[in-house]
């Protein structure tokens, strides 16, 4: 059977990774580790001034080996690697099911998608899933058939070395879901605003805010296949190279440096 490992940045206890792992289950041996309290918007971010406490959890069953940890999402995953799988090397690590988008520029920022990330680092197929509803009873049941069928497809065909999914699920009645669209990150971003206040004490803060701007116009951006009813499916990479910039700077630079 595949070893499966399960991670999240919602923490332990949230409903989507009870959903994921539930899922999971019905495809091989499970392993969870994932952040002992809520992660989210942590990005790629590791500990390393202070120690990293991991206890068992039997919040799944005793069917379930589970860890909940003190760290990151990406945490999670290293100390997975390095410690708690003995030498294994899991067949595929699924993180989420995420309480809200992972869409275009939010990958930068998601724990959820961080820590597959990291997991695709080492050569894991790596999937994060995510459900655009961030009602805290937000029902994880809708996602069921596409975490499915993305897991299945991966399972029994693989993943190119070194890339992960970054799927998105619209928060839509289960019969108004029209299916998988393959896409691409969309140019979309958020734009901040910070609300001033008080404490208290008297001392002043500031509180983020903001609204998501999509200036993509495409029906392969992901973004908006999502508005059209889609479950996103965007093919990711830890490579940031900008590809489409970088002969043209080779050359201009072997100019001025050569």
């Amino acid at each position: 059977m595949p070893l499966i490992l399960v991670t999240n940045d919602d923490g332990i206890t949230a409903g989507g990774i009870r959903e994921l792992v539930a899922i999971a289950r019905t495809f091989g041996e499970v392993i969870v580790v994932a952040p002992d309290s809520p992660q989210s918007a942590q990005g790629h971010a590791i500990t390393i001034e202070t120690p990293i406490f991991v206890r068992e959890s039997d919040v799944f069953g005793p069917d379930v080996k589970a860890f909940e940890c003190s760290g990151t999402p990406v945490d999670c995953v290293k100390i997975a690697k390095s410690v708690l799988l003995e030498g294994r090397t899991p067949d595929l690590c699924v993180s989420g099911i995420n309480h809200g988008s992972n869409a275009a520029v939010n990958i930068i920022y998601s724990g959820t998608m961080s820590a597959a990330m990291e997991a695709s680092l080492e050569g894991v197929p790596s999937i994060g899933f995510s459900y655009l509803d961030y009602a805290a009873d937000a029902d994880f049941s809708v996602c069921r058939p596409y975490v499915e069928k993305i897991m299945r497809q991966v399972l029994e065909n693989g993943m190119a070395g070194g890339s992960l999914y970054n799927v998105n699920i619209p928060k839509l009645p289960a019969s108004e879901i029209k299916g998988i669209k393959v896409c691409r990150q969309a140019d979309a971003r958020w734009v901040e605003k910070y609300r001033a206040g008080e404490d208290p004490r008297g001392r002043p803060y500031y509180w983020l805010t903001g609204e998501f701007v999509n200036n993509d116009p495409h029906e392969d951006a992901d973004a908006n296949a999502l508005l059209a009813g889609y479950v996103s499916l965007v093919p990711s990479h830890h490579d940031l190279t900008d590809y489409r910039t970088f002969e043209r700077l080779k050359k201009n630079f072997s100019r001025v440096v050569g």
